[in-house]
């Protein structure tokens, strides 16, 4: 069983920065794909970042060059570096975990355990 804590939400001005950060539990962490997702109020959760094991990075089309997904296997940690902030990105951030083999990262069913979620509020 593998848990995941997010933490780092917040409310934050748009332009502004916010770091979300994915604590995870299991001694197999460094196998694991890790990805971001998110759900605004009325919507689907969708995509927005994955890192592989290999360190392979994927973003969503909406906030490459804005975000980093980064992961620390030392410390079991899968952070989402979050820049030029905007109310678009108003959301809960969700961290998730996908066991090997690798599947399609932006897919919610490759995804074996998810975190409770972390709220992200950028005002206008």
């Amino acid at each position: 069983q593998v848990q995941l804590v997010e933490s780092g939400g917040g409310l934050v001005q748009a332009g502004g920065s916010l770091r979300l950060s994915c604590a995870a539990s299991g001694r197999t962490f460094t196998t694991y794909t890790m990805g971001w997702f998110r759900q605004a109020p009325g919507k689907e959760r969708e995509f927005v970042a994955a890192i592989r094991r290999s360190g392979t990075t994927y973003y969503t089309d909406s906030v490459k060059g804005r975000f980093t997904i980064s992961r620390d296997n030392a410390k079991n940690t899968a952070d989402l570096q979050m820049n030029s902030l905007t109310p678009e990105d108003t959301a809960v951030y969700y961290c998730a975990a996908a066991l090997p083999p690798p599947g399609d990262y932006r897919s919610r069913a490759s995804y074996n355990y998810w975190g409770q979620g972390t709220q992200v509020t950028v005002s206008s």
